[in-house]
């Protein structure tokens, strides 16, 4: 009885580690969502300081608006390299300093080009953290807890997203035409915690069995993380390893991969044509067009935040237990009626009560959904051997479009130049229509992953009988 004691204290022991190692992994999320709605803040004041839109919404959307997801992008397409061969922890350390210079620098630049070499600089950071910290979270995580643990790195998303929402209304008015400084350069504090706290994690122990060989350091790991069967679970890591090595001599971009990279990129791809992000970076402003005063659109800006933080947990609460699949269905069907609603708001002109009401449904239904899926999803479906550089590849297709939907904003959405200048309602009109093909999409071809071991996963959707199958 003693000895099984032993085994139950030591199990929930490993739990608690477990859950704390994946906080602070996650907590990459929190700066990353806090710096990418930061901006919204800062956007009318920049153009009142550099006169950016004057010379042109392109030019205001591409150095201002989008340089850190353009950043995002290349930190996005080049990160796998680095998280394979320096390991998870190292290079998570690395996002953490590329966080504080960014934050310190955006906040002291004098012009529109240095402001946006830093903005370029902490975009590298969480193009890199989107692939290095769910690879890391899914790596250490078992089959039963890797949904919702995966997940807490989009909750520190949502969670920075609002701390940013709510610090630009409470700065705002503290230093009179530099508020946007303060607001920019208040993300070194968690970026400072976030880089102290990473040298106390451990290496993944996948990483260290399937690239360096170690099962020493991996066994130690693991039984860190509380599993009792560290043997056995190195000796199944091991064998997926080997047997990666045998059947795949081919590029990542073979017909080995195909029904796994056409999931990542697609989940990636709606992800953004659901229009997240063109509502988070210009929130203040798609308010202010509703009728809305500015300090009151910063304030609305917050219940965004919190209706996406509340949702997020649903999130985190349901991936385990309803499923990815389901989640990205229900998602869908809210996102069709949400955009809908909104679009039909600016067409009619409806009451800004009424156009917010939907908004918020909007960002309800990307939490449940895609916000609580994506990270997971994509973290889980690619082999062991190659986890990172798949992780990479779905992030950078998510921050490619994301870039792209940010650069084009200002030439639609602004009030003097803009396409749609005199009622943007044909903008939610088209992401509603986007999302009725994700459901499509969902419905007829996304596979449920909950419950399953990632090599059990590596056997079901890459094994020898998905050569050569059609998606």
């Amino acid at each position: 009885m003693q000895v099984n004691n032993d085994a139950l204290n030591t199990t929930a022991k490993g739990g608690k580690n477990l859950f704390g190692i994946s906080i602070i992994a996650a907590l990459a999320g929190f700066i990353f969502g806090f710096d990418t709605v930061v901006i919204s803040g800062a956007n009318q004041p920049i153009k009142d300081l550099w006169h950016t839109t004057d010379i042109s919404p392109w030019f205001h959307g591409f150095f201002i608006m989008s340089m850190a997801l353009w950043g995002t992008v290349i930190g996005a397409i080049f990160g796998g390299g680095p998280t394979e061969k320096y390991g998870r922890k190292k290079v998570l350390l690395w996002i953490g300093i590329f966080f504080t210079i960014s934050s310190v620098g955006s906040a002291v630049a004098q012009d529109p080009y240095t402001f946006s070499f830093f903005r370029f600089m902490g975009g590298l950071g969480i193009g890199i953290s989107s692939v290095a910290a769910p690879t890391y979270i899914s790596e250490i995580s078992t089959a039963q807890t890797r949904g919702r643990l995966g997940a807490m790195y989009q909750f520190n998303i949502v969670f920075g997203i609002l701390v940013a929402f709510l610090s630009n209304y409470f700065l705002k008015g503290v230093d009179g035409a530099n508020d946007w400084r303060w607001m920019l350069g208040v993300m070194a504090v968690p970026s400072l915690v976030y880089t102290l706290l990473v040298f106390g994690i451990p290496e993944s122990p996948r990483w260290l069995v399937a690239r360096k060989n170690d099962d020493a350091a991996a066994r130690k790991v693991l039984q860190t993380l509380g599993i009792q069967n560290a043997e056995e679970e190195i000796g199944a890591i091991r064998r997926a390893a080997e047997e990666e090595s045998r059947k795949s001599k081919t590029s990542f971009f073979s017909a080995r991969y195909n029904r796994i990279l056409w999931l990542a990129f697609l989940v990636a791809f709606f992800n953004q044509w659901s229009g997240i992000n063109f509502i988070l970076y210009y929130a203040p402003e798609i308010l202010e067009r509703a009728g809305l005063a500015s300090k009151d659109s910063l304030l609305n800006s917050i219940a965004i935040g919190g209706t996406n933080l509340v949702f997020t947990f649903v999130g985190l609460y349901l991936i385990d237990r309803a499923g990815r699949k389901a989640l990205l269905v229900w998602g869908s069907i809210g996102y069709i009626v949400s955009l809908g609603m909104v679009a039909y708001a600016f067409y009619t002109h409806a009451s800004p009560t009424f156009l917010l009401s939907f908004l918020l449904l909007f960002i309800a239904s990307h939490a449940i959904g895609q916000g609580a899926v994506i990270w997971v999803f994509i973290s889980e479906i690619f082999p062991n051997k190659i986890r990172a550089l798949g992780q990479s590849f779905g992030a950078s297709v998510h921050w490619v479009f994301a870039a792209i939907i940010t650069l084009i904003t200002p030439v639609f959405l602004d009030a003097n130049h803009g396409v749609f200048k005199d009622n943007p309602w044909p903008i939610f009109a088209f992401f509603a229509f986007m999302m009725l093909l994700q459901l499509i999409w969902v419905l007829t071809k996304v596979p449920e992953t909950k419950g399953v071991s990632l090599e059990a996963l590596e056997k079901q959707l890459v094994g020898a009988e998905a050569v050569g199958k059609d998606y």
